[in-house]
């Protein structure tokens, strides 16, 4: 089970964070819905421990992957070699497969910069998932996508989380995203932003 309990964050002496309570089960997908700049992304980033100036504590996995807004790609490194990097122990031939699961066979030898913005997103998912992890972070991973584009995007993601079966915090402002992605969600609001369950499926986790 991943804990999170957030007593307060500040940015300087401005309280950006109220006090922030969930829970997130193995292999549940819990959506983080709020407005703009009310703190979604420092919730994201205290998870996954890049954030540690909060008072509070996080229980988290140590096996885990994030899918940040933009891809973070090495564009230096192939494809292959992005993930192959990020996961250790995974062979060439599991990687391989990993990018034809999301539409990216043959191109395994593709540098980030020779790839499309959805093709650098497939990418991105494929880094994220091939290492089977416990815990799944996913911060607005289909901003600034065309329609269609994002739809691809929202289906893929739908097909390997239910494949892979982690642990999800999945931050979005948009609700049809989250409603359609999310077994639970949970909304910011105020100010210092504090949580409030939003939808079903809550019994038991707060």
């Amino acid at each position: 089970m991943i804990r999170v309990d957030i007593l307060s964050k500040r940015y300087g002496r401005v309280p950006v964070l109220g006090p922030v309570h969930f829970r997130i089960a193995p292999g549940e997908t819990v959506a983080l819905l709020g407005p703009s700049g009310i703190g979604k992304s420092t919730i994201l980033r205290i998870l996954a421990g890049i954030d540690t100036d909060f008072e509070g504590c996080v229980s988290r996995p140590e096996h885990m992957a994030i899918v940040f807004q933009e891809p973070t790609l090495l564009p230096w490194r192939s494809a292959l070699r992005n993930l192959t990097l990020a996961n250790a122990g995974l062979s060439e031939a599991a990687a391989r497969e990993a990018l034809a699961r999301v539409g990216l066979k043959g191109r395994g030898e593709a540098f980030p910069g020779q790839l499309s913005l959805g093709q650098q997103r497939r990418l991105a998912l494929a880094r994220a998932f091939a290492g089977r992890p416990e815990l799944l972070i996913m911060d607005e991973p289909f901003v600034s996508l065309d329609a269609k584009t994002a739809e691809t995007m929202i289906a893929l993601t739908e097909t390997l989380i239910a494949e892979t079966r982690p642990a999800t915090l999945f931050v979005t402002h948009a609700r049809a995203e989250a409603e359609r992605l999310a077994d639970r969600i949970l909304e910011l609001r105020g100010e210092p932003a504090t949580l409030s369950p939003h939808l079903v499926q809550t019994e038991g986790y707060d």
